[in-house]
């Protein structure tokens, strides 16, 4: 087991500080913010179509196996942009490539966890992987500009590759063998089947949409960061103050939830979600950037609402469906926190950014404790009609 979470810091630290030398790379090839954005944009956007059609080769193939070969062929893409003299367009492609392979990625080590930890551990087991995606996040982004300023990003992509061969060789050697699922279906036909039963189950539809929309609300600052310290007259270079704030926050909420039983963390749901929407409100009084800060990191603690939900979604979900489950769910998350940030701009630009971060707040609160009524609803009730006597 331990060789999941360290194969994971390493792939993700790498991937991370390579998504900074190929900005780095591309704009200096061709001097274009544009396509060097793009990116990011490459780096997300495969997430939603890879768990839409290819959701269900986390269910078909053991895991280990599905891990150690995701990462091989994330290896070669990374690799194939070594080539001298690439051009750009095929850069960006390599980098969709390996953005489709992430979710299966992600949907396959959420299912092995499910297959490896007992049920009461497997919420802290998919809290510590987040905790490191968090960590890696902001250490991935620091040493890679470092790193490029003293290797340059040629070399920083190869150190990726070798980050993803070290990840595949730790699976492989680390890890026990899972069982395989059924095969008798072609994959599209048996990832569409898996997204119809994730939609049409009322209490998994429920619960998924809540890990979808809170941080979807939640995420809106960071997409205003800069913009709002422009509007309070402070340095660009402290909007790194609130992105760290937040991944922070989220460390710290989940180091601290994963302390509490089980019964605890099901109670704290609604106050953790709470707490991931209501301090976005308080922009309306446009705060300084260190209590702006403070704010977020009290917002990125709530995230930890999900060790509430895990559990419920493991109870509710037919293990044969549990690697498209966390595929579309990875690939959902990805997805729609990548449009919330879009619209975020876009509603920036016509309102103050302090405004467009309240107002998410606001929005956000409601409409998760609407989505959370409706998901709780049944186990609640559940729990109450199993009480003796």
């Amino acid at each position: 087991m331990p060789g999941i979470f360290l194969a994971h810091t390493i792939s993700m630290l790498g991937t991370v500080a390579a998504q900074v030398a190929l900005s780095i790379l591309v704009f200096e090839r061709t001097g274009s913010p544009l396509l060097s954005a793009l990116v990011l944009v490459c780096s997300f956007l495969p997430y939603a179509l890879g768990g839409i059609v290819l959701s269900s080769i986390a269910d078909r193939f053991p895991a280990r196996r599905v891990l150690v070969v995701c990462d091989l062929l994330s290896a070669v893409c990374i690799g194939f942009m070594l080539i001298p003299g690439l051009p750009v367009g095929a850069l960006l492609g390599l980098l969709l490539l390996t953005g489709l392979i992430a979710p299966i990625f992600a949907g396959a080590r959420a299912a092995s966890l499910a297959h490896l930890l007992p049920a009461e551990l497997f919420p802290i087991g998919r809290s510590l992987l987040r905790a490191i995606s968090q960590l890696t996040v902001l250490t991935g982004f620091a040493l890679g500009a470092v790193a490029v300023a003293a290797i340059g990003p040629t070399w920083l992509l190869a150190l990726d590759v070798a980050s993803f061969l070290a990840s595949a060789l730790l699976i492989g050697a680390g890890t026990p063998h899972t069982p395989a699922g059924d095969r008798r279906r072609n994959t599209v036909s048996d990832s569409l089947m898996g997204l119809r039963y994730v939609f049409t189950t009322k209490q998994l539809r429920n619960l998924i949409a809540l890990t979808w929309v809170a941080p979807a609300f939640s995420s809106v600052p960071d997409g205003l960061a800069v913009a709002y310290t422009a509007q309070t007259g402070t340095a660009a270079a402290t909007a790194g103050a609130l992105f760290t704030g937040y991944a922070a926050g989220t460390v710290l909420g989940e180091l601290v939830a994963a302390r509490f039983t089980p019964s605890t963390r099901r109670r704290l749901v609604v106050p953790l979600l709470l707490a991931s929407q209501v301090p976005a409100i308080a922009f309306l009084a446009t705060p300084s950037m260190p209590v702006a800060a403070v704010l977020l990191a009290i917002s990125g603690a709530g995230y930890a609402f999900n060790q509430g939900i895990d559990p419920l979604i493991l109870e509710a979900v037919d293990p044969s469906y549990r690697g498209r489950l966390f595929t579309v769910q990875t690939s959902g998350l990805m997805a729609i926190q990548g449009v919330s940030i879009a619209l975020a701009g876009v509603v920036g630009t016509l309102l103050k950014p302090n405004l467009t971060i309240a107002f998410a707040g606001i929005l956000g609160t409601t409409i998760t404790l609407l989505i959370a009524r409706q998901a709780l609803e049944r186990t609640t009730r559940g729990a109450v009609m199993s009480r003796p006597g």
